[in-house]
């Protein structure tokens, strides 16, 4: 179909008007309220992390910034949400490796595309998990509890998780495979549950939040033998990594990001990061995650796909080797 000259004259102001309006919302970003969809109940590691965070970002945006939880199915009814939003920076989301990483070879077929539906922020903050035993099982490093385990294969000592295809879980998957033992899974509905198992008993060991594993082992309740990070904590420099206490190249931990809708613009984004990483340095924000033993990343846009490949790829295949399923 030939258009005519007056057509064509009528297309290109509107195109230009279209670019026009669009390049004003992003020099006016943001203007208005600003939603961070965290998709786990309120509570946890990821919501505490998420209202910290969005008091000191809507400061730095100069505008509010609310956590709304969308919590349910492994996190990906949150992930879902965001994905479908308007890419126009007003909708962020604060995802866990539980969800990005490992959810899509748990649950198989999502609602979105979790390699194209989403732009990284960067990866923000990594939480330890600390291996733990309870206060009876007569071991006191990771050393003498592989030993134990070995002792009593192959399911004469159980593990606690807070659900199937969890980060606890997943994590013990880790070290199962790695150290070539095998335990009995004993999942629960929820973190809060599979701790009180293991302080009650019911279970002998499993991978906790090292937010609540040391205060419970304070109080002689649980015992750490310990913890997934790549280094020591800052807030018990005495408890050595698994790593060091005899799983070579062991590392687990949860692992918190940023994203937005793919198709946010560039300039958006960085705005989000420059905020971001300006509150991440923040003693509001730096100072009560130090003391829950958070480990902040602060990372960029461009460094996320990177991690996000090497992630994947290291649970997809515990999950493919272990025969691990929620479908």
């Amino acid at each position: 179909m030939k258009l005519s000259r007056r057509s064509v004259i009528s297309v290109a102001l509107a195109l230009a008007g279209s670019a026009a309006t669009r390049a004003s919302a992003e020099d006016a970003y943001p203007s208005r309220v600003i939603k961070l969809v965290v998709p786990w109940p309120p509570g946890g590691i990821t919501d505490v992390l998420g209202r910290i965070l969005a008091q000191r970002m809507g400061t730095e945006l100069n505008q509010t910034m609310i956590v709304e939880n969308r919590a349910g199915a492994s996190g990906t009814i949150g992930h879902a949400t965001v994905a479908q939003a308007a890419p126009d920076g007003y909708t962020l989301l604060l995802a866990t490796n539980s969800t990005y990483a490992m959810a899509p070879y748990l649950l198989g077929k999502l609602a979105y595309d979790s390699d194209k539906a989403f732009a990284p922020i960067g990866l923000v903050a990594s939480s330890p998990q600390v291996l733990c035993v309870n206060a009876s099982v007569p071991v006191t490093d990771v050393k003498g509890f592989l030993d134990y385990v070995r002792a009593r294969q192959p399911d004469g000592v159980s593990f606690e998780s807070s659900g199937p295809g969890g980060s606890s879980h997943l994590a013990m998957e880790l070290l199962m495979s790695m150290a070539k033992v095998s335990m009995l899974h004993v999942p629960y509905r929820g973190g809060g549950p599979a701790l009180q198992a293991l302080v009650a008993g019911e279970v002998n060991a499993g991978f906790v939040d090292s937010v609540v594993a040391l205060p419970m082992a304070e109080g002689g309740k649980i015992r750490t033998l310990g913890v997934s990070s790549k280094e020591r904590l800052s807030v018990a420099p005495e408890l050595p990594t698994i790593s060091e206490a005899g799983v070579p190249g062991f590392q687990s931990s949860t692992d918190v990001s940023m994203l937005v809708p793919a198709a946010t613009p560039p300039a958006i984004i960085g705005r989000v990061s420059a905020a971001l990483l300006a509150a991440l340095k923040s003693p509001e924000v730096r100072e009560p995650l130090s003391r829950q033993g958070v480990i902040i990343v602060a990372g960029l846009p461009d460094q996320f796909p990177a991690y996000y490949a090497s992630e994947s790829a290291k649970w997809g295949e515990i999950i493919r080797s272990r025969g691990i399923s929620m479908k």
